[in-house]
Formats: C-alpha cells, sequence, structure tokens
C-alpha cells in the first residue's frame, strides 16, 4: 500500500506575514494574521496591532539623554553614551579627577602643564611630557622604561660633572647637626684645658 502524503506537510506562505503555514490552516491564519498581527517598517518584525506603539517606543523610538538632552537613535545610543555625549563623565590623565568632556580639553591643558620632580634625573618634568622623559632619558637596554620607585640611576660621569649639587633640606640638617657637633666638641676642649689646674 502506497503512502499517503498528509495535508500537513504540504506549506503555503502566508501573504500577510511571509511565514510557511500548514496548506489546511492557511484560510483561518490567513484572517487571524491579517486581523491581529501588523509588521514593524523599522525592523520588519511581525507585531500584534495593540501592541505596536509600544513596539515602536520601546525598540525604535530616539532616546532623550539625559545627561545633554540630545535625541538620539536607539542604534547610535550606546556610541553616543560611550564616546560622543559631551556631558558625559571621564576622567583627567594626569590628576585622575572626573569632570564632563567638554571641559576635558580645557582641564588638560592646564592640568599638563604641571610639573613633577623626575628622582631618576633631578629635574622638574612637565605631566604631558613624562612618558616622552622616561622613554628618551630612562629607558633601560632593552627599550622599557625604568620607573623612579625601581631602577637606581645610572650616572655617567658626564652627567655627574654636569649635574650640580642639589641642596636638599636633608643636606642641610646633616650639615647643621655636623657643625653643630664640631662646635660642641671644640667647646669642650676649651673648658677641659681652662678647668686644668696649674702645676
Amino acid at each position: 500500500m502506497a503512502p499517503t502524503i498528509t495535508s500537513d506537510l504540504v506549506k503555503t506562505t502566508c501573504a500577510h506575514c511571509e511565514r510557511e503555514i500548514p496548506t489546511s490552516n492557511i484560510d483561518l491564519h490567513y484572517v487571524h494574521c491579517s486581523r491581529n498581527l501588523q509588521k514593524c517598517t523599522i525592523c520588519g518584525d511581525m507585531v500584534p496591532t495593540k501592541l505596536a506603539d509600544e513596539h515602536y517606543r520601546e525598540s525604535h523610538a530616539p532616546i532623550d539623554c539625559s545627561l545633554c538632552g540630545e535625541a538620539i537613535e536607539r542604534e547610535a545610543w550606546t556610541v553616543h553614551k560611550g564616546e560622543r555625549c559631551q556631558q558625559r563623565m571621564v576622567t583627567c590623565e594626569y590628576c585622575e579627577f572626573p569632570l564632563p568632556a567638554v571641559d576635558l580639553l580645557n582641564h588638560q591643558e592646564i592640568c599638563g602643564n604641571r610639573t613633577e620632580y623626575c628622582q631618576i634625573c633631578n629635574k622638574y618634568v612637565r605631566l604631558r611630557e613624562q612618558i616622552a622623559h622616561e622613554n628618551q632619558f630612562h629607558s633601560n637596554w632593552n627599550g622599557t622604561a625604568e620607573s623612579s620607585s625601581d631602577a637606581q640611576p645610572i650616572e655617567r660621569e658626564e652627567d655627574a660633572h654636569r649635574r650640580q649639587p642639589q641642596n636638599s633640606p636633608k643636606r642641610q640638617i646633616l650639615f647643621t647637626i655636623a657643625v653643630t657637633g664640631i662646635a660642641v666638641l671644640i667647646g669642650s676642649i676649651f673648658l677641659q684645658q681652662g678647668k686644668e689646674p696649674e702645676q
């Protein structure tokens, strides 16, 4: 006996939603589909007619940015929020202070001109020039920069002659203590000589 083909295996494309529907149900499906569903003109999804406005608001309506007030297309929202919004909070690369992106360039222009003392070469270097300074003057043989905390300065004789002595507070204190100690020693010698009995 030859196998019979059931009508559920034969399918027809619905003219409204363009889905494959068993031929035996196509008339009933089409009436229900065209009455209750509509195709979204933006994404092409079939959505219930009574929820079409809600679908648009949740999926396609522009988003009002709470920081700058600009209406942004949903597709561009992630980029706007992370990179383009002028009122988004960003951090200064020099002082790590958070501020709106619109103010960053002016802030960094001033902040980057501040100087910090380089422990390796005993010079003041602008913050904006620190990386270039370390790469140019303090990189070791394999090209990585030495940090002031983990690298001892390697002085060449010419650098030592060129560098002038620094008047650090520590040196001044040690000098004062040394001079005071010598003065006390000399004073005590004179006092002992003055107290010796005459013979």
